[in-house]
């Protein structure tokens, strides 16, 4: 006589099926605000601030010391991008 080793659920799914549901799920959702920021980093605007902040962190990773940081170039780029998210997004909310 062979008994199998099966647990009963009672209409409940496993653990494992349910993780590997939830799994699929995550990976297809995307954020727009994600994608938003992406396309506006393209712009003429904000490709100016992140060459710049690049310059700047270029030079200041080329020191062994300094009190240089990029936080202006870093915020500007931030603001431009922002500034660009904005319209888009809002634009869209009407």
């Amino acid at each position: 006589m062979v008994f199998e080793n099966k647990m009963i659920t009672y209409g409940e799914p496993d653990d494992e099926e349910e993780e590997e549901e939830e799994e699929e799920e995550e990976e297809d959702m995307v954020d727009p605000l994600e994608t938003i920021r992406a396309k506006c980093e393209e712009t003429e605007h904000c490709v100016h601030y992140k060459e710049r902040l690049e310059t700047c962190e270029a030079r200041v990773s080329g020191r062994s010391s300094t009190m240089e940081d990029c936080t202006e170039e870093l915020f500007d780029f931030l603001h431009a991008r922002d500034h660009c998210v904005a319209h888009k997004l809002f634009h869209k909310v009407k």
